[in-house]
C-alpha cells in the first residue's frame, strides 16, 4: 500500500472521526467533556491535518493545529480532574 492511498485512506478515517464526535454530542450521546468525546476528536484532528498538509491545503492545517491543541487541552484537564480514570 503506497503513502498517498494511506494518507487519503486517514484523512477520510479522521473525518468521519470528526463527525462521528459531533453527530455524539449533538444527539447527547456523549458529553462534551468526556474523554471519548475528545480522543475522536484529537484523532479525527490529527489524521486530517496530515492529508491537508499533504495536499498544501493550509488553511485546514491551520484549523486542525487548533482542534488539535484544544482536545490535547481538554484530554489534560479530563485527565487531571478525575485523575485519569474517567469513564463515560
Amino acid at each position: 500500500m503506497s503513502w498517498e492511498l494511506l494518507i487519503e485512506i486517514g484523512g477520510w478515517v479522521g473525518t468521519a472521526a470528526l463527525l462521528l464526535a459531533y453527530g455524539l454530542v449533538s444527539t447527547r450521546r456523549l458529553a462534551g467533556d468526556s474523554t471519548a468525546y475528545q480522543a475522536l476528536n484529537l484523532a479525527g484532528g490529527v489524521l486530517v491535518l496530515v492529508n491537508s498538509f499533504y495536499h498544501g491545503a493550509m488553511p485546514s492545517v491551520a484549523v486542525n493545529v487548533f482542534w488539535i491543541a484544544i482536545a490535547v487541552f481538554a484530554l489534560s484537564r479530563v485527565f487531571l480532574k478525575a485523575g485519569g480514570t474517567e469513564h463515560r
